[in-house]
């Protein structure tokens, strides 16, 4: 009987794997990944919030602008964090400076209302 039990034991013996160490193909890859992620992901989102950041910092009064509701205007006031502007005959709305999405150039608004 003990004759079994010592070939059992040297089985399991020998069947364990060796401890981890250190995986060259494994920090290749979470290099590669980090690297995919900074180039695909991170970069261009920090882009995009650069150039917007620039946008908003460039804000004058007489700029003809669009907002992220589609909403047209004319800008006729600037403050520290919101944009007063001009919709329409005399309607004068409040937005967040951060609601802008884009500058039109001068004189969409006139050819838009002369359509």
């Amino acid at each position: 009987m003990s004759f079994f039990v010592s070939s059992a034991v040297a089985q399991t013996t020998a069947a364990q794997a060796k401890p981890a160490g250190f995986d060259p193909v494994m920090i290749i890859m979470m290099v590669g990944m980090f690297a995919f992620m900074y180039f695909f992901i991170i970069r261009p989102q920090r882009k995009r919030q650069k150039e917007h950041q620039d946008l908003v910092s460039a804000l004058a009064k007489g700029d003809e602008v669009v907002m992220t509701s589609g909403m047209l205007g004319k800008v006729v006031k600037v403050d520290e964090n919101y944009v007063v502007i001009e919709t329409g005959n005399n309607i004068e709305l409040k937005f967040q400076k951060v609601a802008v999405h884009a500058v039109l150039p001068k004189g969409t608004i006139k050819s838009i209302e002369a359509a």
